[in-house]
């Protein structure tokens, strides 16, 4: 008997592979699920704080929370030094 695997883990491992932010369109195709069921298990993800979406234009992108927030903060630290540097 075949396992199903866990949808949520999917998701996961698909945004753990793009930092970059992906929309739930593409999460949907990449997680070879639904666009619906993606977001179903996107939305509780994002309850469970582990997802962070952000909108960016009309788009939606949805990060992993540990990674997006590493990148901020090293953003922040880029800019810091560049006004230091002027």
């Amino acid at each position: 008997m075949k396992r199903k695997k866990d949808p949520k883990k999917i998701i996961l491992n698909v945004l753990r592979n793009h930092p970059e932010g992906l929309t739930l369109q593409k999460v949907a195709v990449l997680s070879k699920m639904s666009r619906l069921t993606a977001t179903k298990y996107i939305h509780e993800l994002m309850g469970a704080e582990i997802i962070y979406q952000r909108k960016v234009g009309i788009a939606k992108l949805c990060y992993l929370k540990e990674r997006f927030l590493r990148t901020v903060r090293q953003e922040e630290v880029l800019e810091k030094l560049k006004k230091k540097l002027k």
